[in-house]
């Protein structure tokens, strides 16, 4: 059981959170909570990416050689009943800031405490850049300008 801030990275996987019951036991990695937690805040209206620059751009060089990481910019802390989640997102310009955080609070938190079955004690969401539209315009501009 994890009781510090775990990254979820594949070395999280080795802490696990055990539930016994008369018929066994569940073990329930902190990478998993981080994975249901990192679904739920990317489906969450506004949230065009989650994660950091740092952790974008070495998850896209991950993602292009083993596929998405769907924990990036997900820490958790799991305790025996509890979970606190910390999500760092990348917002659509022009959505409210404030509504989008709120959304993938209540997202991760539906999700966690319906999947996982642990209560969420907290998500701090931190806002790390906003995509503007023209963004992807002026890449395909470039792109069209060296075919040309």
């Amino acid at each position: 059981m994890a009781t510090t801030p775990t990254p979820a990275t594949p070395a999280a996987a080795a802490t696990a959170l055990p539930v016994s019951t008369t018929l066994g036991k569940t073990t329930i990695n902190d990478g998993v909570v981080a994975k249901v937690a990192g679904i739920a805040a990317r489906e969450s209206r506004g949230v065009f990416a989650l994660g950091g620059g740092a952790a974008r751009a070495f998850g896209a060089i991950r993602e292009a050689v083993a596929g998405a990481d769907q924990s990036q910019g997900i820490n958790v802390e799991v305790g025996e009943k509890q979970v606190a989640v910390d999500v760092t997102i990348v917002a659509e310009y022009p959505a409210p800031l404030q509504d989008v955080a709120d959304g993938v609070r209540d997202n991760v938190i539906r999700a966690v405490e319906t999947i996982v079955g642990l209560e969420v004690t907290e998500v701090n969401v931190t806002v790390n850049d906003v995509h503007l539209p023209s963004d992807d315009n002026n890449k395909d501009d470039a792109a069209e300008a060296r075919v040309q």
